[in-house]
């Protein structure tokens, strides 16, 4: 499978509110599919936002709550989902990217392994310890979360490794949205992958959030771009450009890295 049919689902995120959230989560996978996608992807903790004092009450461990919610509406819809919610993993939470198959599998969770400081997500979260990228029928994916954008050796390493496409859930705050936008161009450029970054829009508790998901093509072009307020966004793009990128120009086979 060469074309792939993807689906944004930017959210403005109800603070807490896990029922409202899954209601919308659900009414925008059936559209998602009824739009043909393979695929759609959910902001960072689209199912809480980051209602940090409530963590532990409202995180689901592996294979029930949420995630439970997430793998039914995949099967029922028969099409990938992935986004990220908050992980009960004994007495600690993560915030962790799920991925699930169009049988309600789940193939795959990443973990964010950055915790963003600036919104005291390090002092309520656990970091995670490993990447994540997985061997789906459309190539080589891999996964990571919002504040991870910074750190351009996350992206290489996957790069590296194979991955055509990577999947971002994000809650990345207006105030910084010109950030947002040049390092999801970047990382696709300099690795000549397609980036799929779904972002949180409009206002979550104080902090108004930046909207513009985009899917961006290996050559840097922005497939599709949403604006500030909620949306399903929905593309279609064509896996084999990486290849051809990547031959055209050889920038994995011109690295030095014993150097650097």
């Amino acid at each position: 499978m060469a074309k792939l049919v993807i689906s944004l689902a930017q959210m403005n995120i109800a603070l807490g509110d896990v029922r409202k959230n899954v209601a919308v989560m659900e009414k925008w996978v059936v559209e998602a599919a009824r739009r043909g996608s393979h695929l759609i992807v959910f902001p960072e903790l689209w199912s809480t936002g980051c209602a940090w004092e409530e963590s532990k009450e409202l995180a689901s461990a592996l294979n029930s709550g949420i995630f439970n919610e997430m793998s039914a509406a995949a099967a029922q819809n028969k099409v990938c989902i992935a986004g990220s919610v908050m992980e009960k993993r004994g007495l600690e939470v993560a915030n962790s990217a799920a991925f699930f198959a169009p049988n309600g599998r789940m193939l795959g969770v990443y973990r964010k392994m950055h915790l963003f400081r600036l919104m005291d997500e390090d002092k309520w979260l656990q970091p995670g310890q490993s990447p994540l990228s997985m061997d789906l029928p459309w190539g080589n994916t891999a996964m990571a979360i919002c504040y991870d954008l910074r750190f351009p050796e996350l992206f290489r390493k996957y790069a590296v490794d194979g991955a055509k496409m990577m999947i971002v859930p994000a809650e990345w705050p207006l105030a910084r949205l010109e950030h947002w936008r040049a390092l999801v161009i970047a990382r696709a450029i300099e690795n000549q992958c397609y980036m799929v970054a779904c972002n949180a829009a409009g206002e979550i508790g104080d902090t108004p959030f930046a909207g513009h998901s985009m899917v961006v093509d290996p050559w840097g072009k922005i497939i599709i771009e949403g604006g500030d307020t909620p949306q399903l966004l929905t593309a279609e793009i064509e896996l084999d450009v990486v290849d051809e990128v990547r031959q055209r120009i050889p920038v994995f086979e011109d690295r030095r890295p014993e150097l650097y």
